[in-house]
């Protein structure tokens, strides 16, 4: 019997996983629950059905697995423990400084449940997060380095349309081309922010609008562009829409160490992204993962966990013979 799956939220990831589903063979769409009125959302798989939120505990043992698609900032921190009492889940946050406190919540939730709830599954953290865990344990004596880019960043795309007299905008977060090859290089240089990543800015400014004035408040603005070479650009409505729609991203991991009894010799491992669609992408992670969730909770391993806590062949479809005889 193929996994149930649900999905929480509708918006890009939502729909980044119901395209993940249908290359899955042995998963299957369950349904979709939206905060939106659901006759307004017209699924891509046919026959699903869309339902309010507030008719998801209704499904509470006919769904093997809730994938949660809302954002970090104050979307999963409530629904995640809420959900994670009812169905095991899958989550893709993303707030660095407070998977702590997620964490604490998640695992109480649904550990008192006897579900499993995988948190923070993407490509960062995520992907990115498991290749620092293995660089950082393979060369101990070393340095890791995170770069993000080419691509449009959400957050800082949303502060920069915050700004008055901005009618609409995209960012883009660039590694700094010379910072990632003096790090490929081995000579672990300390860098500054400003270092590694430069942001650009293109935007549409409303009607009159004072263009200095706009470019002074986001290149000052702080925790998102004053410790950056940020660049802005003034274009039209048609020209963002054009040139600018795309949801693209990807980065680097790089970790560079030294072995030796005299630390003679470099070593540098690389792990990359380029992504065409941020959102499609992150949700692939997410279905993977959701397979490992249900495995797990049939095993009776309960509460919630990382993206460090899965062994690799929980993801996979394959059989363990075929994974030793194919990947290994």
């Amino acid at each position: 019997m193929k996994i149930q799956v649900g999905i929480i939220g509708y918006g890009n990831i939502g729909r980044g996983v119901e395209l993940a589903l249908l290359q899955n063979g042995d998963m299957e769409l369950a349904g979709i629950f939206t905060r939106r009125d659901p006759a307004t959302i017209t699924p891509l798989t046919p026959g699903v059905k869309v339902y309010s939120i507030a008719d998801a505990e209704q499904f509470q043992g006919a769904i093997d697995v809730m994938i949660l698609c809302g954002g970090s900032a104050t979307d999963l921190p409530e629904q995640g423990p809420y959900f994670a009492k009812m169905f095991n889940t899958i989550d893709s946050f993303d707030t660095h400084a407070r998977i702590p406190e997620y964490y604490a919540a998640m695992h109480e939730a649904a550990l008192d449940a006897e579900h499993v709830s995988i948190i923070s599954v993407g490509w960062d953290p995520g992907l990115f997060s498991l290749t620092r865990a293995y660089a950082d344990a393979i060369l101990p004596e070393g340095k890791v380095y995170t770069f993000w880019g080419k691509g449009v960043s959400q957050g800082h795309s949303d502060a920069i349309r915050r700004v008055p007299g901005v009618k609409n905008a995209i960012q883009y977060t660039i590694p700094v081309a010379e910072a990632v090859e003096e790090v490929r290089s081995g000579i672990q240089p300390d860098l500054t922010t400003r270092q590694k990543h430069l942001r650009e800015c293109f935007v549409v400014a409303e009607d009159g609008a004072d263009l200095a004035a706009i470019e002074s408040a986001i290149v000052s603005m702080p925790n998102y562009f004053s410790d950056y070479d940020t660049t802005v650009h003034f274009i039209s409505e048609e020209e963002l829409k054009t040139n600018h729609s795309a949801m693209a991203h990807g980065g680097f991991v790089i970790r560079t160490g030294k072995t030796g009894l005299e630390q003679q010799h470099n070593h540098v491992i690389e792990f990359s992204l380029k992504l065409d669609s941020n959102p499609e992408f992150t949700a692939n992670v997410l279905v993977a993962y959701a397979r490992a969730a249900v495995r797990l909770s049939d095993n009776g391993d309960f509460g919630a966990k990382s993206v460090l806590d899965i062994p690799p062949a929980l993801l996979s479809p394959k059989s363990g013979e075929a994974l030793r005889k194919e990947l290994l």
